[in-house]
């Protein structure tokens, strides 16, 4: 019965965890020091988790290199994603709240 309940629960919500390829671009030099995960085949929600398998942790200085690797997406719940969008809603509205305010000056 419960391994019923959990197949029906997957089935609504998709699997946990899906191992997907990924384009990781490495850049260290003096205009630029970034590094961007692309999972791809994948449309990511609010909350879900990245995680980057076997992407290289050094960089030399001046270089600018893109690696073929695979990345693991641990897919958020319902709750989690709802909790997100809402947390992510308060700080927006916190960007708004800043910079409109008269400044005082001490007297």
């Amino acid at each position: 019965m419960r391994k019923a309940l959990v197949g029906l629960w997957e089935d609504i919500t998709g699997p946990r965890t899906i191992t997907v390829p990924c384009t990781v671009e490495i850049e260290q030099s003096f205009d630029s020091f970034h590094a961007h995960a692309v999972p791809e085949g994948i449309m990511l929600r609010p909350g879900d988790r990245v995680v980057v398998n076997g992407a290289p942790d050094h960089v030399a200085y001046g270089e600018c290199t893109s690696y073929e690797t695979t990345a693991t997406v641990y897919r958020a719940g319902p709750i989690t994603r709802l909790w997100t969008e809402i947390s992510a809603i308060i700080e927006i509205t916190e960007l708004y709240h800043c910079g409109f305010e008269p400044k005082e000056y001490a007297a």
